[in-house]
């Protein structure tokens, strides 16, 4: 048989490629850790999430301790969304305009800072300040919601368009690894009166992260001019990334089927009602329901090495997405608790295939120097879905009971995903292999999880992010 001609070389025969063997495993794919630069990621993401959660749960605490109202532990979180979404957008135009680098090691380092003075603060006479609190606790969210994107924003550079969706499986599952381990141990720390130590370990964490990413290379944005950082230009941005996404429906869709999810099928504002009555009598309950979802992500990632080869990716976001809205009406309906949490934990699977496959699109479909934007949007779109969910399911639970809020907000995402499939084929048609932009910056390492394709073909109809909740 004779050998390809490489029209380049002189015309001569070239080595034809062998193709990489496929993994057949369900155990999570862990080939994005043989890449150095992945590594550091990687791990400054599992340092700084158990600290991370601890904070999430002190601060409430602390507020309640300082106040005795849950009102004003409800102005706290609006205290930290507001910053969150501000600075989320804007972020993302940042991460898009200097070296993505070191714009994570100045948040790190802001988040690490910010995180002792939180500990230390917890010192004060009377166990802390209400106003302080809240300053440093806006502080933190703000450092968080500029790291996100850009953390998620380098992960193709790193790793190689193939290697993307393993390699946010893994950050995805160390997350929730967090999650399930970070409260667990506030809560030993804080009944041990010793709150101080809760932020602490927060601010040893981002220490540890500031250590690791300082051994990655230069990650410039692309092809993007990088200059001075001029707040006027990083709205500009903002705006020209919103501009961009009305023009990409798959784009699009990514942060629409997900807000679906959110809104409609959010069942976290239901808890303490149904800990109080349904489940009155099944001891920790609300631990146990507040433990559900993040159960069932972990699961999930801990068997998702399936995902890294899904191609249809669009279609499989709304199989998952409609899996989530089917397990929320069983936990409407359970009448006892662990039904309600094995639901719940069906629920957190099919979030964890959703959130791996959108961040994804994502990262591949969207330009190299419109990655940080989307990712920051993402972020928005994460942090404010499940707060407008909990209204929903609140007032409907508070008006006609939890199981209707609940079953109703279930069968509204199913059926939501099948007009999403008619109204918008694009995003139900997405294929993972035609859409890989071209990367720069930072060339993967050997094992990364394979080369750079070129151009995307263009999907038919067309002229994407997560703990989850995603």
């Amino acid at each position: 048989m004779t050998s390809p001609v490489d029209p380049v070389e002189g015309a001569g025969p070239v080595e034809e490629p062998v193709p990489a063997p496929r993994r057949r495993s369900w155990a999570i794919d862990t080939s994005p850790l043989q890449n150095p630069h992945y590594r550091r990621l990687f791990w400054g993401i599992a340092a700084t999430m158990l600290g991370q959660q601890m904070t999430l749960v002190a601060v409430p605490y602390q507020v309640y301790a300082l106040t005795g109202s849950s009102l004003l532990v409800g102005v706290t979180s609006v205290v930290a969304l507001v910053p969150l979404v501000v600075f989320g957008l804007l972020g993302g135009a940042i991460a898009d305009a200097m070296d993505r680098r070191r714009l994570m090691l100045v948040t790190a380092t802001g988040s690490a800072v910010t995180s002792a003075l939180l500990a230390v603060q917890a010192l004060l006479p009377g166990g802390g300040n209400l106003w302080l609190l809240w300053v440093l606790t806006a502080a933190v969210s703000g450092f968080s919601a500029v790291n996100q994107p850009t953390r998620s924003a380098v992960i193709p550079a790193i790793v190689g368009p193939a290697g993307v969706p393993a390699a946010n499986a893994l950050s995805m599952t160390v997350r929730q690894v967090g999650v399930i381990v970070g409260p667990l141990l506030a809560g030993v720390l804080i009944g041990l009166g010793d709150l101080f130590l809760a932020y602490a370990v927060d601010a040893a964490g981002f220490v540890v992260a500031l250590l690791l990413l300082r051994g990655l290379p230069s990650l410039p944005p692309g092809s993007a001019e990088t200059g001075p950082l001029r707040l006027g230009a990083a709205v500009r941005g903002v705006g020209q990334g919103f501009v961009f996404l009305r023009t990409q429906p798959v784009l699009l869709m990514t942060f629409v089927v997900d807000i679906i999810a959110m809104v409609f099928a959010w069942p976290q504002a239901v808890f303490p009602e149904l800990t109080e009555t349904r489940f009155a009598d099944s001891p920790n309950a609300l631990g146990w329901l507040f433990a559900g979802i993040s159960i069932g992500a972990l699961g999930m990632g801990l068997t998702s090495g399936w995902v890294s080869r899904v191609d249809r990716q669009g279609a499989v976001v709304m199989a998952a997405i409609a899996v989530w809205g089917v397990a929320i009406i069983g936990f409407g309906l359970a009448p006892s608790l662990w039904l309600a949490v094995l639901c719940l934990a069906v629920a957190g699977a099919g979030d964890m295939v959703s959130a791996v496959l959108r961040s994804s699109m994502l990262q591949l479909a969207a330009p190299e120097e419109m990655r940080g934007r989307m990712q920051g949007v993402f972020i928005v779109v994460v942090a404010g879905g499940p707060r407008l969910g909990d209204l929903r399911a609140g007032a409907l639970a508070s008006a006609a009971g939890v199981s209707v809020a609940m079953v109703s907000g279930g069968i509204a995402t199913v059926l939501a995903m099948v007009l999403v499939a008619l109204a918008v084929p694009s995003f139900w048609l997405f294929r993972a292999s035609r859409s890989a932009q071209p990367t720069t910056g930072a060339q993967p390492e050997a094992g990364s999880g394979g080369t750079r394709p070129g151009s995307p073909a263009p999907e038919s109809g067309e002229d994407r992010p997560g703990p989850t909740p995603s």
